[in-house]
């Protein structure tokens, strides 16, 4: 009797939503209802027409519900963080780190409203992972969408949750995010396989004592670097936090973060890799981990017993309680090679089965695994919803061959990331959909290293070439990327000199282009390239980057348009909103101590 009924409720929420009638107040029962098919034995299932099968970029159960948060940013001088240090310049969302879960269901509209209470940076915030289908003037990048938000200013963003999955928000400007201006985004729905209980997510972030603000100036020095003869070279890590917390690296205070199993049962986890500088593999002694999402992308179940989590990425994985009744450590371990260190040799967090003692500790450390050379291996990942690109076809063009460097300026004295021999740099005050609203796309700068893409919901290829020693975590707003294939990690590629280019005759027979794994963000190898793919069927200016907070702030990005006459027209939103706060900025700006230096972003 069930899917008749779930189904005439859905029926009567589509026909209200059609007349234009607001859902009564029992709207929250009804979607109870509606969602009372995705049980613990049967987690493929979210309605009575939507499931795991669901194709989520063509259709979406809009539920008439509007989830509303206010992020609140403030400013410390030094506060005492999650692993009882001090930290200088701290940045928080509504006083704490990270900032609170923003969490709906598939299908909700989401309305955030941001307060820069902060005294010295403008902000823009960036809803990682989140697609923004037509709402383009969403996206949250300063300089790009819209002019950053001043202090004593507010925005609100509103969107629809078109998919399902986790994400994470964090702030765009400059390096701000990595003095704490983050959080978790939990959109619930259906899931591969089944789990009895969502743990939530699991927020793993790099953390530095000192104004990562400061610390950048070292960073961009070519004359003083962390590491010698490095130049750009970053510090480690002061400390690797989980959900805000750990003890510090000497042991002299901080706590564990605590996540707590029922023995016999299945436990969804969002993992979420928010880290500047870390890149990391995890793993949970004596369990596994069945995958069943990369990103926001579900994908065919397939089981790890370590993941690598580049910068930006998540992974909803399943554990299956079926040890004895314990402690167990959930383990960080770092490559050998550049994506990441930290002072703290072990970082770690403890999962708990009930009824463990939660006075002691774990008893086994566990075996370290492999070195991931800083790579996934994407290849053994199958989405559920299939999506294809022709890959015998291919051939590389210049203008979709992005070429990544790292140069020195003398003249400056500064450290750039260039694509294409051009680091990016926006203007706060004049943001690239000023230029799509005003028609004045032929004035924008080289420097804005924008890329238009003529036609509408054609498959668009780019291949990426790194130059460098250094891999890069690459993420594109707007779209999840079919990743056709990259070269192979390098075992030490501080000792490599040779660049490996992308080559039709040996390289073509290793792409894949029959449902390819997708996500927003993958790896670029150090030396290397990787190709990916996606289809133009978003309009919008979307940011293309490689999310290492120092090099995006070095120039390390592209802007990508798409679909212009679309979004001339407001199909990524009113371009009207990006004036919202372009006059507040232009009356504060001018008199602020902070003054742009960097690529802004």
């Amino acid at each position: 009797m069930f899917k008749p009924l779930c189904g005439l409720l859905w029926s009567l929420i589509l026909s209200s939503l059609a007349h234009g009638s607001p859902l009564a107040e029992s709207q929250s029962h009804l979607l109870e209802v509606r969602q009372s098919c995705n049980t613990a034995s049967n987690r493929q299932c979210w309605t009575s027409s939507f499931d795991i099968n669901t194709d989520y970029e063509a259709h979406v159960p809009e539920t008439g519900v509007t989830r509303q948060y206010t992020l609140t940013l403030t400013e410390q001088s030094t506060w005492r963080g999650g692993d009882g240090r001090l930290k200088y310049s701290a940045m928080l969302v509504n006083g704490q780190f990270p900032g609170p879960t923003i969490s709906a269901n598939w299908g909700d509209r989401l309305q955030i409203t941001v307060i820069n209470n902060m005294r010295s940076n403008g902000t823009s915030i960036h809803y990682h992972g989140l697609r923004m289908l037509n709402a383009n003037t969403q996206d949250g990048v300063n300089g790009v969408t819209e002019c950053p938000i001043p202090p004593g200013s507010r925005k609100t963003y509103t969107f629809l949750a078109n998919q399902y999955g986790t994400a994470w928000y964090h702030s765009h400007f400059p390096l701000q995010y990595g003095n704490g201006v983050l959080g978790p985004i939990v959109i619930k729905g259906p899931a591969s396989a089944d789990y009895d209980t969502d743990l939530g997510p699991l927020v793993l972030s790099d953390w530095y004592y000192g104004s990562v603000f400061e610390i950048a100036h070292r960073v961009n020095n070519p004359s003083n670097p962390f590491i010698p003869n490095f130049p750009g070279s970053p510090p480690a890590s002061d400390n690797v936090l989980f959900n805000g917390r750990n003890i510090n690296p000497d042991g002299s205070g901080g706590t564990y973060t605590r996540k707590t199993l029922t023995k016999g049962k299945k436990h969804l986890l969002r993992l979420i890799n928010t880290s500047l500088q870390n890149a990391f593999t995890v793993s949970l002694v004596g369990h596994t981990f069945q995958v069943v999402a990369t990103d926001m992308v579900p994908i065919k179940p397939v089981t790890r017993d370590h993941l690598f989590l580049g910068i930006g990425q998540r992974y909803d994985v399943i554990i299956n309680a079926n040890q004895p009744t314990a402690n167990y450590w959930f383990n960080v371990t770092f490559s050998a090679l550049p994506c990441g260190q930290s002072d703290n040799p072990y970082p770690a967090a403890i999962f708990s089965y009930s009824g463990a003692s939660s006075a002691s500790l774990p008893t086994q450390r566990g075996v370290a695994p492999p070195d991931s050379r800083c790579a996934a291996p994407e290849r053994d990942y199958s989405p559920i919803v299939s999506r294809s690109a022709d890959v015998n076809s291919f051939a590389p063009t210049t203008s979709h061959t992005l070429n990544v460097d790292l140069t020195v300026d003398n003249s400056q004295a500064r450290v750039f990331w260039p694509v294409n021999n051009s680091p990016l740099r926006v203007n706060w005050q004049e943001p690239t959909l000023r230029y799509v609203a005003n028609n004045t796309l032929s004035s924008v700068p080289r420097s804005r290293n924008l890329i238009q893409i003529p036609g509408s919901n054609t498959l668009t290829y780019f291949l990426l070439q790194n130059n460098s020693p250094i891999p890069h975590p690459i993420h594109l707003h707007g779209h999840d990327v079919m990743i056709l294939g990259s070269s192979p990690p390098l075992a030490d590629p501080l000792a490599e000199t040779q660049i490996r280019e992308y080559n039709p005759n040996t390289d073509k027979s290793t792409l894949r282009g029959n449902n390819p794994p997708r996500r927003d963000t993958t790896m670029l190898p150090a030396w290397g390239w990787l190709l990916v793919a996606w289809r133009t069927n978003n309009p919008g200016v979307w940011l293309f980057h490689c999310h290492v907070g120092w090099h995006v702030s070095q120039g390390l990005g592209v802007q990508v348009l798409e679909r212009l006459d679309a979004l001339r027209d407001g199909g990524g939103g009113s371009l009207g909103t990006v004036e919202q706060n372009c006059g507040n900025w232009a009356g504060w700006y001018p008199g602020s101590t902070w003054k742009q230096d960097d690529a802004g972003l």
